[in-house]
């Protein structure tokens, strides 16, 4: 027997995913997990609207949307390098390929000899460490 027609559309009502802020989302590089507690819906719904409105998988939109929120993130932080001595050490190491070199300088006759002595004199230290837990 067939059912009467009630005017009135079958099954839950369609979630409504707001593309601005679902691009934001992926800008804060937010989880899809996350994505889906905002839009209070599950993660299942958030792939079916990628493939519906984007055409592809949520990896693939993540992947493209997320870029945006680098780019903020990185001039945000050249920014704060102007102001801010951690920072441009930090961009310099990581961007510029900058180090903190220190140097070792020994005093003594024989400059090898005493990096030598210090090397097997610790080696002999951590060879009795073993040797005494060895022994337990």
């Amino acid at each position: 027997m067939a059912r009467k027609p009630t005017g009135r559309p079958n099954g839950r009502p369609k979630i409504e995913i707001n593309n601005d802020s679902f691009k934001k989302l992926c800008e804060l590089h937010c989880t899809k997990e996350e994505i889906a507690g905002f839009f209070n819906c599950t993660e299942e719904t958030i792939d079916n609207y990628c493939k519906r409105e984007h055409g592809e998988s949520f990896l693939g939109v993540f992947k493209r949307l997320s870029v945006g929120g680098k780019m903020s993130l990185r001039r945000y932080q050249f920014e704060l390098a102007k102001h801010n001595a951690t920072m441009a050490i930090f961009l310099g190491k990581n961007l510029l390929g900058q180090t903190d070199n220190q140097e070792l300088e020994l005093s003594g006759k024989d400059k090898n000899k005493a990096v030598v002595e210090f090397v097997f004199k610790d080696t002999a230290i951590n060879e009795d460490e073993d040797n005494d837990s060895e022994n337990i």
